[in-house]
């Protein structure tokens, strides 16, 4: 098993770098698929406008690869979680894809409107949880982490409670992808806290798409850190989205993305909170800028330092749910 996915993990590095370098990027460069700056953004971002996006694809195709290599004795054996991962994440990839080329078609950081992507996000997520329940790899049961407590809920009540997790979830990676190298670095522990939990609990191909996501990741950094030549855009957050959330019902513990994605909670909330202030105060702000890592911005941080101690807290907090993991 662990050889499977190591396989998978330097087979995705590999399709991943040198797709990225001879193939995605220069596409992206002749395309002029350049990366919009928003207006209310930081002032210094404007730099970065005409970067390519859409890089995800990078990571897409090499996860692709990977699973499909790394995972052939699992398929041969009728298991096939590793695709049904890949197929949800890439459905929420399509969406990211259809907003990224909106935005590049129409020259403007304005892509589908956020009903359109609320509903085909939703409509993704319970497709894929009947999928699940259908397969027997969910149970109406929420088990909360470190407080050992297991819900027992209807399954008209978990199904819906899930697909808005999901929901939840695919966009707060989504909003974390403001920096060079944030939402990929962030997710990197992530990946890797689920790579060690599949190891654990001996679910192969899950840990086969893990290790591939894991893979891949490292490889789109060498693309992605600052400073970017190519970001990931909404075709590579939303996948990641999906990834990170698709992961946590493979393994039937949705609410494990509470420590494992604390990154991205915070990013949202900050995000919450500053407009549900602004709106309640008429004017007032919590923070100099949201989501959160443009207030650090805003108070002197490089994207560097920024990016770091994100990745750090992630880390800190996927070594505490591993642990809580391995205590059950």
């Amino acid at each position: 098993m662990l050889m499977e996915i190591i396989v998978a993990c330097v087979l995705s590095f590999a399709v991943t770098a040198v797709l990225g370098r001879w193939v995605i990027l220069p596409a992206l460069r002749r395309l002029k698929a350049g990366q919009e700056i928003r207006e209310v953004g930081p002032k210094w971002h404007a730099s970065k406008a005409g970067t390519p996006t859409m890089g995800g694809l990078m990571f897409i195709i090499g996860i692709a690869v990977s699973i499909l290599f790394a995972g052939m004795r699992g398929m041969a054996a009728g298991n096939l979680t590793h695709i049904y991962l890949f197929l949800f994440s890439s459905v929420f990839g399509v969406i990211g894809f259809l907003d990224d080329y909106e935005k590049v078609k129409r020259h403007q950081n304005l892509g589908l409107t956020a009903i359109q992507k609320f509903l085909l996000q939703l409509a993704a997520a319970i497709l894929f949880l009947m999928l699940m329940r259908l397969e027997g790899h969910i149970t109406p049961h929420l088990y909360v982490p470190f407080l050992k407590l297991d819900l027992h809920l209807s399954w008209p009540v978990y199904m819906v409670f899930c697909a808005f997790v999901i929901v939840g979830a695919v966009n707060a990676v989504n909003i974390t992808d403001g920096l060079d190298g944030l939402a990929a670095s962030v997710t990197v522990p992530v990946a890797l806290f689920y790579v060690t939990a599949a190891a654990w609990w001996g679910v192969t191909q899950m840990g086969v798409f893990a290790g591939a996501v894991l893979g891949g990741l490292l490889a789109f950094l060498l693309f992605n850190a600052h400073p970017a030549k190519v970001f990931m855009g909404d075709t590579g957050s939303l996948f990641l989205g999906g990834a990170v959330a698709g992961m946590a019902f493979a393994i039937d513990m949705p609410l494990i993305l509470v420590p494992v994605g604390i990154v991205y909670i915070i990013e949202t909330l900050s995000d919450i909170l500053q407009v549900a202030c602004f709106k309640l105060t008429h004017g007032k702000r919590i923070f100099k800028m949201a989501p959160i890592h443009h207030h650090f911005e805003m108070c002197g941080w490089s994207e560097v330092k920024i990016v770091t101690v994100f990745t750090a807290v992630s880390a800190v907090f996927c070594a505490l749910a591993l642990m809580g993991v391995m205590a059950l």
